[in-house]
């Protein structure tokens, strides 16, 4: 009897993204080698391919947004180096792999070495645009530093020799590849700058691969550029070849002959260009020439002999004092019409009372009647108080029999606890005064 029925049954689906889960945790990013085979581009842009060695082989994809980034075209038979995550396409079930980067083998090492030099350097602003020298307009004497066996010497040789002549050219040899190569290019550079000699220096070789090229992306050689004091200009490879070489010199240019270029005029063009002024400095003269002649022509047929002229300006000074005493007698005629009018004017105002006296008379009459009302109000009111006050006051109590009794020292008395039998009082009444002794006294 068997147990099959109690197993648990699962989906495809549910096994393979179980199995896509623990291949992707437990294997993660890594980078394979291989060699390209059945390569090919799908029109959404993505890039499938096969990756294999002559024990196994797996199936690749990378998508469009990363293979934009290449910067070499994938193709069959390349040795490449792929950085990628061990997956399996669920649709499928088929394993493969999900490429972020492709390097080609061997070039990878070269390249991430490049490109940590390259950032380094440039963070400590040795590319930085700012301290870049310009080249010299007119270089007397031109420095090299390449190889002497270098078709790249023949070639800037020629070119400077075809754009100017006369320029003096010195060559500082080096080895520009294999080993020492960086070494020799960094002391050919510093001997340059201990001679003195040359107003440019020109670096240079023919193009290669990256092993080729590597003396020029070594930092000894990017030191003693950066330490020089004559203006470079690097002019290694071909346009498509980028060295750190290229990004710390004061120029880079995309072929040695380019380089010749960069640093020497052309003598022809200048004497063309010359030619040009100096055939336009004529035109100029010779118009400013005729300028001044036609010039001098006007003015002579202005030119007046001085008689002539004082006579002319004489019978102008007549017409004008002509004119000047005509307008001073219309002024004085304006001046003496308006001074009349003004006095007309004036007697006019004297024969009949101006509007405001009006007004002032209206104005006294109506203060003359609001004075009378208010004294006679303020009058009243006097009469009120003063009979108020005449009611209230003293006298008027004794005018209606009363008297105050005051002690000898003239304390009015006011309560019988004030005096004691025997005291002497002084009584005031409404007319006169006299003197009382107190008999007996009486409380209320």
């Amino acid at each position: 009897m068997n147990d099959w029925g109690a197993a648990p049954v699962i989906p495809v689906s549910l096994l393979v993204s179980s199995a896509r889960l623990l291949i992707e945790r437990h294997l993660g990013l890594a980078w394979i080698s291989g060699e390209v085979s059945n390569c090919t581009r799908a029109a959404s842009g993505h890039t499938y391919f096969v990756l294999k060695d002559d024990r196994a082989q797996v199936r690749c994809v990378l998508f469009r947004m990363r293979a934009q980034l290449l910067d070499f075209a994938l193709a069959d038979g390349q040795q490449v180096e792929v950085r990628a995550v061990p997956t399996i396409y669920e649709a499928r079930g088929e394993f493969q792999l999900s490429v972020e980067t492709v390097r080609l083998s061997g070039l990878g090492a070269l390249y991430e070495r490049f490109a940590r030099l390259k950032a380094r350097l440039d963070a400590a602003g040795w590319f930085a645009a700012a301290r870049k020298r310009p080249l010299p307009t007119f270089p007397r004497a031109v420095g090299i530093v390449t190889s002497l066996r270098a078709a790249a010497l023949a070639d800037v040789l020629t070119t400077l020799g075809r754009r100017m002549p006369t320029l003096q050219v010195i060559v500082y040899p080096a080895s520009v590849q294999g080993a020492g190569a960086a070494a020799e290019i960094a002391s050919a550079i510093g001997t340059a700058n201990a001679h003195a000699k040359v107003d440019a220096l020109i670096v240079c070789r023919g193009g290669g691969s990256i092993e080729d090229l590597w003396a020029f992306n070594e930092e000894r050689v990017a030191q003693a550029i950066f330490d020089s004091r004559i203006p470079i200009v690097s002019g290694v490879g071909h346009e498509t070849d980028f060295t750190i070489c290229d990004f710390v010199a004061d120029e880079r240019a995309p072929t040695p002959t380019a380089a010749a270029a960069l640093v020497a005029p052309d003598c022809r063009a200048l004497l063309s260009r010359i030619a040009s002024l100096d055939a336009r400095s004529r035109r100029v003269a010779q118009r400013l020439l005729e300028n001044h002649m036609q010039r001098l022509d006007g003015a002579a047929r202005r030119l007046i002999h001085p008689a002539a002229r004082i006579e002319a300006q004489g019978e102008r000074l007549r017409r004008l004092a002509l004119r000047l005493a005509r307008a001073a007698g219309a002024a004085q005629a304006l001046r003496r019409r308006e001074i009349a009018q003004s006095g007309q004017r004036l007697m006019r105002l004297g024969r009949s009372p101006p509007p405001q006296r009006t007004v002032l008379d209206r104005t006294r009459e109506r203060w003359q009647r609001c004075g009378t009302d208010r004294v006679a109000a303020l009058g009243h009111r006097l009469g009120g108080l003063a009979r108020g006050l005449k009611h209230l006051s003293p006298q008027g109590v004794l005018d209606r029999g009363y008297s105050i009794v005051t002690t000898e020292s003239g304390v009015i008395v006011q309560d019988t606890s004030q005096v004691a039998s025997g005291d002497e009082v002084a009584l005031r009444f409404a007319r006169g005064a006299a003197g009382a002794r107190v008999t007996r006294t009486k409380s209320d």
